[in-house]
């Protein structure tokens, strides 16, 4: 086993943990705050848009079983990367496109696949993907932690995370826990 970790903002942390707790080879998935000033921010502080921090989720995999290339593959297609500081009903900087990297490896790898995927959308749709250094990570408060899985039955999960979740898996099948 080589575990890893990168961490994503790419709207709701709730969506995000959701597809990336899905995903072979990934150990852990844990939703939380990055990118902002204030020390210890609470879910409510974050959502006034003030902070500066993006709901982000800490993804600890295996690289022997799923590597960045795919990790990052499957975030692009999770999320509009087009859209700044909104993803669906999602509006403000809380809910940016994000990847903090922790070494310079994963900066070439995220900026080689933000460049490829804008190649794939063309020159009409710019993408606004930010790719940062990592800085300090806080954990979000236990009621967001694995919240598909213990709220699948919500509406919220119903119309959106689960939906997702099925056109996720058509196109990235092979990288699907079975």
């Amino acid at each position: 086993m080589k575990t890893e970790i990168i961490y994503l903002a790419g709207g709701c942390f709730w969506c995000t943990e959701a597809v990336f707790q899905s995903l072979q080879g990934v150990i852990s998935v844990t939703s939380g705050y990055m990118g902002g000033t204030l020390q210890n921010p609470t879910y409510h502080q974050v959502a006034m848009g003030t902070t500066g921090h993006a709901e982000t989720v800490r993804i600890e995999y295996d690289s022997k079983i799923i590597s960045l290339d795919n990790i990052l593959e499957v975030f692009f297609d999770t999320h509009d990367p087009t859209s700044l500081n909104q993803q669906g009903n999602d509006v403000g900087p809380e809910y940016r496109s994000e990847i903090f990297y922790v070494d310079d490896t994963q900066k070439e790898i995220a900026e080689k696949s933000r460049a490829e995927y804008q190649n794939k959308l063309g020159e009409e749709r710019k993408i606004v993907t930010n790719i940062e250094k990592a800085l300090k990570f806080f954990p979000a408060e236990e009621y967001h932690k694995n919240y598909f899985k213990e709220h699948k039955t919500s509406s919220y999960c119903q119309i959106v995370i689960s939906p997702k979740l099925e056109k996720l898996k058509k196109i990235h099948r092979d990288k699907f826990r079975t």
